[in-house]
């Protein structure tokens, strides 16, 4: 009996050593991946970082496009929009962060004016869809009637 428990004990140690072995191959595997997973990942950030720059040099015209389209998104998409043009101001951005600006006040003020609520809601949505269209194409086309108006009142933005 003493026999089969040397036996019994030999092969418990001969599997624990290939367990500790196997754990040691997989701990290897593991750190190999990691070290692939992070050059990928730095490799990605730099392009990344590349791209964003490249988006947002002054330039680029494409730059003051986004900046542009951005504004027309809602007035977070405003404020968003003057944070972008601030650190790297293009003209198109610019314009268009005006025009915009404009666009809003004149849908304010129409919208608190009883009488006049309804329709003055239309008026400030054709400029908006005139004004979001001369930014999608990349154009410094301002909006009918008011458009220079506001260029002139808002040259500080």
């Amino acid at each position: 009996m003493s026999d089969e428990k040397k036996d019994l004990g030999d092969k418990a140690e001969e599997a624990f050593d290939k367990a500790k072995e196997a754990a040691k191959e997989a701990a290897e595997d593991a750190k190999e991946a990691t070290k692939d997973f992070a050059e990928e990942a730095k490799e990605a950030a730099q392009d990344f970082k590349e791209d964003v720059k490249e988006a947002f040099d002054p330039a680029n015209p494409e730059s003051g496009k986004t900046v542009a389209i951005i504004a027309h998104l809602t007035l977070i998409g405003w404020i968003i929009a003057i944070i972008m043009n601030s650190s790297n101001k293009t003209e198109l951005g610019s314009f268009y962060i005006r025009q915009v600006l404009g666009i809003m006040l004149v849908g304010f003020v129409l919208g608190i004016i009883p009488v006049v609520n309804l329709i003055g809601w239309i008026f400030p949505l054709i400029l908006w869809i005139v004004s979001l269209i001369g930014s999608i194409n990349g154009h410094q086309k301002p909006v009918f009637l008011v458009g220079e108006y506001f260029q002139n009142w808002f040259k500080g933005l």
